[in-house]
């Protein structure tokens, strides 16, 4: 049986930073490697989209400047429909700015209020002092838990509501907020976190995990992903992994 994967991609030309875009190739490349075909949707400023269709959907983030110029357009043009579509289990892997957008609000660090979609139950607050540099984070929302690295560079500070669960367990880094050793957020079928790097390229199980996902919803709990050889990809995760930890203690 041949599979196909129609997947978004938000604000490709705003919410782009730190190499977000590779998530999208790791995802598109990963399943050409095994037969599966996909269709990459760029989603940006007054396109209408039929989020019924999409298999799995990407956010990445941005500088302050480009968050503000889609946030009005995600809000309005985005928003119940994506909330309808996340509850009915899309796939979705959203980064820092993207992560944000999607929780109830963003307070700045000079008061503003900036609403999100409402989709996860968490919201954000802006501060004067950015949590900047690697970062490890044990994710147990597959079959293993798996350590995923990546990078961190942001001033808001995420706090969880009871309706979402942590991506996992920070073990190097800030994390969500630098106080509570929580690391992203997991609701339903849709991930956030704040690891730019990009993620998805650093940690194959990841993006693998995100591909399942999306094939078992559109096709059936039967399917499974043949293996891929990642022995090169799997030793620099180990290495870097390694490293931090070390640096670490």
């Amino acid at each position: 049986m041949s599979y196909r994967l129609r997947i978004a991609h938000l604000y490709p030309e705003q919410m782009n930073i730190y190499g977000d875009r590779g998530n999208i190739i790791t995802l598109q490349q990963r399943c050409a490697w095994r037969g599966i075909e996909t269709e990459i949707v760029p989603v940006g400023v007054g396109l209408q989209l039929d989020w019924a269709s999409v298999d799995l959907a990407f956010f990445g983030g941005g500088q302050d400047s480009g968050q503000a110029l889609i946030a009005d357009d995600f809000l309005n043009n985005h928003g119940s429909a994506l909330r309808d579509a996340i509850n009915n289990d899309l796939v979705m892997l959203t980064i820092c700015g993207g992560y944000q957008m999607l929780g109830h609000y963003f307070l700045t660090h000079t008061g503003e209020k900036l609403p999100g979609i409402g989709a996860l139950d968490l919201y954000t607050v802006g501060g004067t002092v950015r949590l900047i540099g690697n970062t490890v984070v044990e994710f147990e929302g597959s079959s293993a838990s798996v350590k995923l690295v990546g990078f961190e560079n942001h001033s808001g500070r995420t706090y969880l509501g009871s309706g979402v669960r942590s991506l996992g367990r920070v073990l190097v880094g800030a994390g969500n907020n630098g106080e509570d050793g929580s690391g992203g957020a997991i609701y339903r079928n849709t991930f956030g976190c704040y690891m730019h790097g990009s993620l998805l390229p650093k940690n194959p199980q990841f993006a693998d995990h995100l591909i399942s996902l999306a094939l078992q919803r559109r096709y059936g709990p039967q399917v499974t992903l043949a293996p891929l050889h990642d022995e090169l990809e799997l030793a620099a995760q180990r290495t870097m992994i390694e490293r931090l930890m070390n640096a670490r203690n």
